[in-house]
């Protein structure tokens, strides 16, 4: 079981474009149309998939808003910072 991180700890991992609301980490993504964040929603749930630990994804229209954290430990671990950093480099 990974250990939590404290909130310093997330602010100094944090990567940008990233908050901390909570017990989660989110960040919207702009895309030119719909399809594109289509597709890079497909990209995360790739890596998420391989990495097995799993985003909560909303597709708007011009937009993908991507959250995480770990479930089982009750908040933000290690998994939830390297996973934002994998997306981020899939943008």
């Amino acid at each position: 079981m990974a250990e939590l991180l404290s909130d310093e700890e997330i602010r100094t991992q944090l990567p940008d474009e990233w908050e901390q609301e909570g017990d989660e980490i989110a960040r919207t993504y702009a895309f030119d149309d719909y399809l594109a964040g289509v597709s890079f929603a497909t990209q995360v749930g790739e890596v998420a998939e391989e990495e097995f630990h799993h985003p909560e994804i909303r597709i708007g229209y011009e937009e993908v808003e991507v959250r995480l954290t770990s479930h089982e430990e009750g908040g933000i671990t290690e998994k939830d910072i390297r996973l934002a950093n994998l997306f981020d480099s899939e943008y």
